[in-house]
């Protein structure tokens, strides 16, 4: 570099330092003119001195941009100590505790929580499922047949460990899981005249491919009741009651045959919507009504698993991802919104 290039870029090095010094901002500097003149010197210099001359650009452009993090971190961030909830920058003599509302519910707990507590007031104790289970419980005591497309790795997330079956363990597709667990625990209130309730909330992951409607990992919930002459109408008061408590109104509801390997009869449940009374909106797409989970009465073959007589007990399950149920409570138009970790999306939750 010859020693003229040497000097303007010494000057104007140490001139853009000094602004920074006197409070400039490092985003102002990078979009100076005399910053930009020094790339408009680097394109006529002789092709032997622009690596040197560029090396040095390049540093002294990241000087600039790490006082820029480094500015921005002392002026927006307080320190925090993680092993007390005090607000270490005020003096010792006044240090109060941090205050509730500085941190927010996330959307989905919020929802969970609600969910539940409609849940407890309806009769249903609540259990969680598993992240990591194995086979039996996600297909073999829900009368998965072998072959079943869903045990396949296409649809299912498996592990490379394997269970004491030699089968690998599987990230839940589904909180149906649950569901022998519970009947085998509590099989003796049954017996004692009194009726298996749950509901049941997990995580879940499916091989999906992703969009504002679909994510490969979201949050469902179980629902399971077992007891004496319990039928496909108990089912259906069951549903409206607790999806007309979410949405604090009151909801129709419309079903259609489906299959399901864990119920028969199996149907898909969708209701009025709450927006537009059947009237057509883009909530429902404008057809009146809102598609939302899967149901049906529980398969004998399920309550054979579990011991139970098929004779004397009969129940019903439904499965229902409640992340949707959101989205159409609070008009949310992106499901992959709630794992974004966006700010300005999670402060609407306050």
């Amino acid at each position: 570099m010859s020693d003229s290039n040497i000097d303007t870029f010494e000057d104007i090095s140490q001139s853009l330092k000094d602004k920074l010094k006197d409070g400039q901002t490092p985003q102002s500097i990078l979009r100076s003119p005399e910053f930009r003149s020094l790339f408009d010197q680097l394109k006529v210099l002789p092709n032997q001195e622009k690596a040197d001359f560029g090396k040095k650009l390049n540093q002294l452009k990241k000087e600039i941009e790490t006082a820029s993090l480094n500015n921005s971190l002392e002026d927006n961030l307080s320190t925090i100590d993680v092993t007390a909830p005090f607000d270490v920058n005020s003096p010792a003599s006044e240090q109060k505790l941090l205050a509730a509302d500085i941190g927010t519910i996330h959307p989905i707990m919020k929802e969970m929580q609600h969910i539940l507590d409609i849940g407890y007031r309806m009769g249903f104790k609540a259990v969680e499922t598993p992240e990591i289970d194995d086979d039996y419980h996600m297909f073999g005591s829900l009368n998965f047949p072998e072959g079943h497309p869903a045990r396949d790795d296409f649809d299912s997330f498996l592990t490379i460990q394997k269970d004491k079956e030699n089968k690998p363990y599987i990230a839940p597709a589904h909180t149906s899981t649950m569901q022998i667990r519970v009947l085998k625990e509590d099989r003796q209130k049954l017996i004692d005249g009194q009726p298996i309730a749950y509901f049941i909330p997990g995580r879940v992951f499916r091989n999906e491919d992703l969009d504002a409607r679909h994510e490969h990992t979201f949050y469902q919930l179980e629902g399971v009741y077992v007891g004496k002459n319990v039928s496909v109408a108990n089912l259906m008061a069951t549903l409206k009651d607790f999806m007309s408590a979410y949405y604090q109104k009151e909801v129709e509801l419309k079903t259609q045959p489906f299959y399901f390997p864990f119920t028969e009869p199996s149907f898909e449940f969708a209701i009025s919507c709450p927006y537009c009374d059947k009237k057509g909106c883009n909530v429902c797409s404008y057809s009146g009504w809102i598609e939302l989970l899967g149901c049906g009465m529980t398969h004998p073959n399920v309550y054979l698993k579990a011991n139970l007589d098929t004779e004397i007990y009969t129940g019903f399950a439904w499965g229902i991802g409640f992340m949707r149920m959101a989205m159409i409570k609070y008009g949310i138009e992106d499901i992959r919104y709630f794992h974004s970790g966006r700010l300005d999306f999670l402060r609407q939750f306050k």
